[in-house]
């Protein structure tokens, strides 16, 4: 029998087979709030036969939301309208949901993809993003606000608070978005993160706020609940992120409780080379 096919478990998820759904923005929530089309599309996929389905990227902040169309988990609502998603997947298959959590950083108050490739200003919806630094993504995004060192404790916290929400609301595990250019990922990469306090310069300080969000995660998250990280294993860049960098996160997330690394590239500089192909991606894995 394919591989694919028999039932795998992590920790307390035992998920029935090794298809699994990605996590895919739909951009299609107000307010950050997940609705009918939200229980439709991940349902579809769980009733299908996928073993486990994921969110898309759930963003822990209002202003931790790529688009106004994201999805969130920053309200106690979001939780009640994420937990009628959670049990109709558990009621009606056997499938396994996760969720995962995030925040886009210097790549939020943009417009839906369909809808344009620049900022949304603030009075049609947007704000003005945060990031380890002042640079934007590219020329037609919004230029972010570097972050305080002292603001970052309350980034921490809002993912340990999603975190909290998504146990209330029933999740099999959560997975911590460290990749695609997002705010850990623009901290992990030289590229992005030029700062010169305690979060920027060497690898231990650049790692610092994935190793405390992966700490705060897993402070509230059940041991035997998987945790998962995604992260980008390379930038594609010269001078950024690589996977030798990526091997030692891994290591430490490891000892932290990380049950899983999902691995991908880039997303971090509008300058990467990617060398697409055919499976280009499962080397890094």
């Amino acid at each position: 029998m394919s591989l694919l096919f028999p039932p795998v478990e992590i920790g307390s998820l035992r998920a029935r087979n090794r298809l699994w759904v990605a996590p895919m923005c739909q951009y299609s929530s107000t307010g950050g709030m997940p609705n009918m089309w939200h229980l439709t599309h991940l349902s579809s996929f769980a009733s299908g036969g996928a073993g486990l389905v994921m969110t898309e990227m759930t963003d822990v902040s209002r202003d931790g939301r790529i688009t106004p169309g994201c999805a969130g988990l920053y309200k106690p609502e979001h939780a009640a309208a994420w937990k009628r998603v959670v049990d109709f997947v558990h009621t009606h298959s056997a499938a396994k949901i996760g969720i995962q959590l995030a925040h886009a950083g210097r790549k939020g108050s943009t417009e839906r993809p369909w809808e344009g490739n620049g900022g949304v200003p603030p009075n049609k919806g947007g704000w003005q993003p945060v990031g380890p630094g002042n640079v934007p993504f590219n020329p037609s995004y919004p230029v972010p606000r570097a972050l305080e060192t002292s603001e970052i404790p309350g980034v921490v916290k809002a993912f340990k608070d999603a975190t909290l929400r998504a146990l209330q609301a029933g999740f099999d595990m959560v997975e911590v978005h460290a990749a695609h250019g997002y705010l850990i990922h623009q901290f992990l990469s030289p590229l992005t993160n030029t700062r010169t306090d305690q979060y920027g310069g060497s690898f231990d300080n650049r790692i610092r706020l994935c190793l405390e969000v992966v700490d705060a995660v897993r402070s509230v998250w059940p041991d035997r609940k998987p945790v998962w990280m995604r992260i980008s294993a390379t930038d594609w860049a010269e001078g950024g992120w690589d996977p030798e960098q990526t091997v030692a996160l891994s290591r430490r997330v490891k000892d932290r409780g990380v049950d899983l690394i999902d691995i991908t590239t880039a997303g971090v500089v509008a300058h990467q080379q990617i060398k697409a192909g055919p499976g280009f991606q499962v080397p890094f894995a």
